[in-house]
């Protein structure tokens, strides 16, 4: 027995994500049925969702819970079976799984809610771990694994990975043909470990990276990705190179942050924004200084420009001190 022929994946789409945006709800939305039409054409029967269908486990918006029950219910239209995980983005509670933000969507009878692990037809499919869940990672046999894990030596973000917190590792799966996991957004794999990328770019942490979207699978072969050609995405360009470059560099729905290598007056930066937005249907483009006059001399100061996940992070990284775990404080920090 096989428990499907061909199947769709995706993860972390993060319904409610920037305070309820009602463009990053209709971002998701679009995305949906964007996957829909890519399991049509696929002959996609199953679907999977890895994990992280709401941002806000304490404050959902009922507009934005409007969103997500449509969507759910195209997915239920959509699949014979459609195996959805519950994320740590899901669970009201970090060490236990018995309330989280779908339970409301049991009434959708082709929707299977993961929140518990669940091994059937050689396929295991299995939850955020909490309390001692990782010690019997080693025990799962299966041909496949789906899940939201975390493990060590992986990118949280371009720029961040993951420290070994000694409980799972990779080679606890060393059995298994496949492993496909949520919660890391950035697609990238090592050995049979694949995180598959989540559905779009949410930030400039995810700066020039388009390879997001979702995967199909059919049994016993290869995964396949596919990328949204129509995601949001964000790009930090030089101004001397985007005015040389701009129809091969921008595309619609673009974040652009445009650093000043070159001098230009008040009126020449409103004069870019407004004209590039227009033309290249942009989402918004910021101007960003990065010359500084310093008493009796003129530096170019070098900026290594960050997002504000990534400067928290790497600045509780810093912290020494034996009364913080931090660990524990980037976990808190990414839950807010």
């Amino acid at each position: 027995m096989q428990l499907f022929k061909k199947a769709l994946c995706f993860t972390d789409i993060h319904y409610g994500l920037k305070n309820n945006s009602i463009q990053h709800n209709t971002d998701c939305d679009n995305f949906v049925d964007w996957a829909i039409s890519v399991a049509k054409k696929e002959n996609c029967e199953t679907g999977f969702f890895l994990g992280d269908w709401h941002h806000n486990r304490a404050t959902l918006n009922l507009h934005t819970l409007d969103f997500s029950l449509k969507a759910l219910e195209k997915l239920n239209n959509a699949f014979e079976n459609f195996y959805f995980i519950v994320g740590n983005h899901d669970m009201y509670y970090r060490d236990k799984r018995d309330i989280h933000g779908v339970s409301w969507a049991k009434h959708l009878h082709n929707i299977k809610i993961i929140d518990e692990w669940t091994v059937k037809d050689d396929v295991a499919i299995i939850p955020w771990l909490v309390k001692d869940d990782h010690k019997e990672i080693k025990k799962i046999k299966a041909k496949y694994v789906f899940g939201h894990f975390e493990l060590p030596h992986f990118k949280m973000n371009a720029n961040v990975r993951m420290p070994d917190t000694g409980t799972i590792h990779a080679d606890h799966f060393t059995n298994i043909d496949y492993v496909f996991s949520g919660h890391f957004h950035m697609r990238q794999e090592q050995k049979n470990i694949h995180y598959i990328g989540n559905c779009f770019p949410h930030n400039y942490a995810d700066d020039n990276d388009t390879e997001r979207g979702c995967m199909t699978l059919e049994w016993d072969k290869k995964p396949v990705y596919h990328n949204w050609e129509d995601q949001p995405s964000f790009i930090t360009l030089q101004l001397s190179n985007l005015l040389e470059n701009a129809d091969t560099l921008l595309k619609p729905n673009m974040h652009v942050r445009v650093m000043l290598d070159v001098d230009i007056s008040f009126e020449e930066s409103t004069f870019i924004k407004e004209t590039f937005v227009e033309k290249y249907n942009l989402r918004e483009l910021s101007l960003v200084p990065v010359r500084s006059e310093l008493t009796g001399t003129e530096e170019e100061i070098n900026l290594e420009i960050q997002s504000v996940d990534q400067i928290v992070h790497q600045q509780i990284g810093n912290i020494d001190s034996d009364s913080f775990d931090t660990k524990t404080l980037i976990e808190i920090y990414n839950n807010l």
